[in-house]
């Protein structure tokens, strides 16, 4: 029972280090003082962005690191590489020091390393104390990193409101302070054990509890934000949101106490086989392939009777796609959590079009919100970029909790997590064109927070959709090998808004002292034609996403229909098993 307790401890820990790590969320509010310290054009700046991001392409890095070293030793070299590369830029804008951009850029990139290897402690935490729920613990844990920018402008605006500097300042601390915090959860980490089934729905009961927190948490702070332009305010929410955080500490004691009254009053509690939103465990996908093994040669009986449970026919909905689907028929994954090494990872069709989903879909996402302090200003809403990237953050924030629910609703509604992919990717198009259509206020807060959910979505699914897809247990060198795309997306993505905006002709030339003239363009001409190629990039991530899930479905489809047998078989012999015992008694 201790040892359960002490998982749990484990989690608040990911969760409190994902809350604070997620520095990159608000590059925006401090990126129009930092273009302006620096004296740096638009694309100049777009690449102090890519710096960030390409710690993401170093995420290897971390995984490697861990063979050598504990597991708190990683946290706290991440901590002090955003310590080193944050601090310094603080010291750069305040006009403390003066460094060339060669090494501004060399400092954004050690930052951006120190997010990917944060993101790398908390990946192992929970993938090895949550085995059975690991999707609802990535999901959760994951959800926190979207949060991290409202945190950020609400300590930010607690300490002063008229100051966009401070952010750095907090970036290179705050995440210290955080892992500080986190070490003895981290340090006593309980052995790895395999729970009963009844347990496993107990903490599913226990995710849920958590995730309308999270739910709670979220809505305080994209209700509250806005009125925390005064200190004295900021403080009181501050408190507020510092308390919401702090209370999921309860749940080790309920856990164990909860547990404890269970083995001594097991009269008193129902018994809890009715809670079965439990998710794809290594031990199921062992029994899926071993199950798929006996029974190839009955793979088209089998499908022709998918629809009794739950599940759509090929010549249903999707007949118009089923040609191009003879096409990719070859080689597509038919067992799911088969475990891929990287070079056959990359010969997988399906990997490139998950690829292609991720790089036009979320990643996109993300170099808009890297361009949120610009797009604000050229419209003439500067005063509401702080705002703004809250919105982002927060709808990013409930985009990464509802990558949840399918794994919360499969035994009411199932469909395949890839599925569930393109449907959230379909927001991303229409709010860009939203955006190019009109530059009002309300629109721009509109396609800001559908961009924030979709995206949100996108990066929390995507790593128990590569765990699923290609392996559990290769999944944090697959999911490195995933997320290239986020640096090759922000220098590609980035660098065709920062040529249109810098060559629009409404541009105007404000000097700066340091290095060279800075542009500023206003005016809806400066992003709208960007915002129509997002609009059609974005495009391509969602057909490719559609038809990753029509190459994909067949192995999810088997999965469940496995998993329905499992079940019944297991229903089947407990009661067999009752009977017998009240037989004899």
């Amino acid at each position: 029972m201790v040892g359960q307790s002490r998982k749990w401890m484990i989690l608040v820990a990911a969760t409190w280090i994902q809350a604070f790590t997620g520095t990159n969320f608000d590059f925006s509010s401090y990126s129009s003082d930092l273009k302006s310290v620096l004296g740096i054009s638009q694309v100049q700046l777009n690449y102090l962005s890519v710096a960030s991001d390409m710690g993401k392409a170093l995420g290897w890095c971390s995984g490697v690191s861990l063979m050598y070293f504990p597991l708190w030793a990683v946290m706290f070299m991440a901590a002090f590489m955003g310590l080193f590369g944050y601090g310094l830029q603080w010291f750069v804008i305040q006009r403390l020091i003066t460094l060339p951009y060669v090494l501004v850029f060399i400092l954004c990139l050690l930052a951006g390393c120190s997010i990917c290897w944060f993101n790398t402690v908390c990946y192992v935490l929970c993938i090895k104390h949550f085995q059975a729920n690991r999707a609802l613990a990535l999901s959760l844990t994951v959800s926190f990193n979207g949060v991290s920018a409202a945190l950020y402008t609400l300590i930010a605006n607690a300490i002063n409101p008229n100051d966009d500097t401070i952010y750095l300042f907090l970036n290179a601390l705050v995440p210290l302070f955080t892992s500080s915090v986190a070490l003895i959860p981290v340090l006593r980490q309980p052995p790895i054990q395999s729970l009963p089934a009844d347990a496993t729905r107990r903490d599913s009961i226990i995710f849920l509890c958590l995730n309308i927190l999270a739910v709670i948490t979220g809505l305080y702070l994209l209700l509250l934000n806005s009125l925390s332009s005064h200190v004295s305010k900021a403080r009181m929410l501050l408190v507020g949101a510092l308390f919401l955080l702090i209370l999921p500490l309860c749940l080790p004691g309920i856990a164990y106490g909860r547990e404890w009254a269970r083995r001594n009053f097991p009269s008193r509690f129902p018994s809890d086989n009715s809670s079965t939103f439990n998710l794809v465990d290594p031990d199921d996908l062992e029994l899926h392939k071993v199950l798929i093994a006996g029974s190839e040669s009955t793979n088209a009986t089998s499908a022709t009777n998918a629809n009794s449970l739950g599940m759509t026919d090929t010549e249903g909905f999707f007949r118009c796609f089923k040609c191009f689907g003879k096409v990719m028929e070859k080689g597509r994954l038919t067992v799911l959590g088969e475990e891929h090494s990287a070079k056959l990872l990359v010969r997988r069709r399906d990997f490139w079009l998950y690829y292609a989903a991720y790089f036009c879909g979320g990643t996109i996402g993300l170099v808009y919100s890297n361009n949120l302090g610009q797009i604000s200003q050229s419209l003439g809403y500067s005063s509401l970029t702080s705002s703004l990237v809250t919105l982002y953050s927060s709808c990013s924030f409930f985009g990464r909790l509802l990558s949840a629910a399918p794994d919360f609703l499969r035994d009411k509604i199932y469909f395949a997590r890839t599925g569930w992919l393109a449907v959230a990717l379909v927001p991303t198009p229409i709010a860009f064109f939203l955006l190019a259509a009109s530059g009002s206020e309300a629109m721009l807060r509109a396609g800001t927070g559908l961009i924030g959910i979709s995206s949100g979505f996108v990066f929390s699914a995507a790593v128990s959709v590569t765990s699923e897809l290609f392996g559990p247990n290769s999944a944090g060198v697959n999911h490195n090998i995933l997320i290239t795309n986020i640096p090759i997306g922000s220098l590609l993505y980035g660098l065709l808004a920062a040529l249109v905006y810098d060559s629009n002709e409404g541009s105007s030339i404000i000097g700066v002292s340091l290095l060279k003239d800075a542009t500023l363009c206003m005016g809806r001409s400066c992003y709208r034609q960007t915002f129509i190629w997002w609009g059609c990039i974005s495009i391509v991530g969602l057909a490719s996403s559609l038809f990753l899930f029509l190459r994909t479905r067949t192995a999810y489809n088997r999965f469940e229909r496995n998993r329905n047998r499992t079940q019944v078989m297991q229903s089947y012999s407990q009661s067999s098993s009752q009977s017998s015992s009240q037989s004899s008694s």
